[in-house]
């Protein structure tokens, strides 16, 4: 006598399936851009129908939504005493997830270059987004001012800008065709120019 597999809940199913209509909205962004992507392309490419798409997201808007905060998503170092330190690892971890997620990266830049162009929907999204990200970076600054790590002449709101400009210009690289051939060193630059900003001069 064999087990039989155990039956997936209903939860279980609903995740499988937001999941996948994520997975196929990421792909065909990343490929074309969100303006010519329907619900109907989604659900199609998901392995549903476009109602499914619109049942567990209600309209396009809140789809892209779900696809923004998914690609922006990574894992914050945490702060272990030295905030230069720790604005360096941000800055790491960024770009490698960049790498790691490169069609989820690719949608995300995507979508902020149309956000960029005043895209109704998108642009509201990621003002937000980046204002929250860009507080997190002028924080971890101040951290950094505070402990001793970082310049005290440092303004963090500026720093904050700055920062965000070098991983998005970095990250648009990292997925730029032709690749960059040595991504290693890109992004160990990358780093080393965040230490030699905001390090305390001798």
């Amino acid at each position: 006598m064999t087990d039989r597999p155990a039956r997936r809940t209903q939860e279980q199913r609903r995740a499988e399936t937001i999941r996948r209509v994520l997975d196929a909205a990421t792909a065909l962004i990343a490929r074309s851009g969100s303006r010519a992507v329907t619900l109907a392309e989604v659900g199609e490419a998901a392995g549903y129908s476009r109602g499914i798409v619109y049942h567990h997201f209600g309209s396009r808007e809140r789809l892209l939504e779900a696809v923004v905060d998914e690609a922006q998503r990574f894992d914050v170092p945490a702060y272990d005493g030295d905030g230069l330190d720790h604005l360096v690892r941000i800055v790491e971890a960024y770009l490698r997830n960049v790498v790691r997620r490169t069609p989820t990266a690719r949608a995300f830049l995507q979508l902020w270059g149309e956000a960029i162009a005043a895209d109704p929907v998108l642009a509201p999204l990621f003002a937000r987004r980046d204002a929250d990200f860009r507080q997190l970076l002028a924080n971890v600054v101040r951290q950094g001012v505070a402990d001793g790590s970082v310049r005290p002449d440092v303004d963090p709101a500026a720093a904050a800008v700055l920062i965000v400009a070098l991983v998005r210009g970095t990250g648009l690289q990292l997925i730029a065709q032709p690749p960059v051939r040595n991504v290693p060193a890109l992004i160990r630059e990358a780093t080393r120019s965040v230490r030699a900003a905001f390090a305390v001069t001798p």
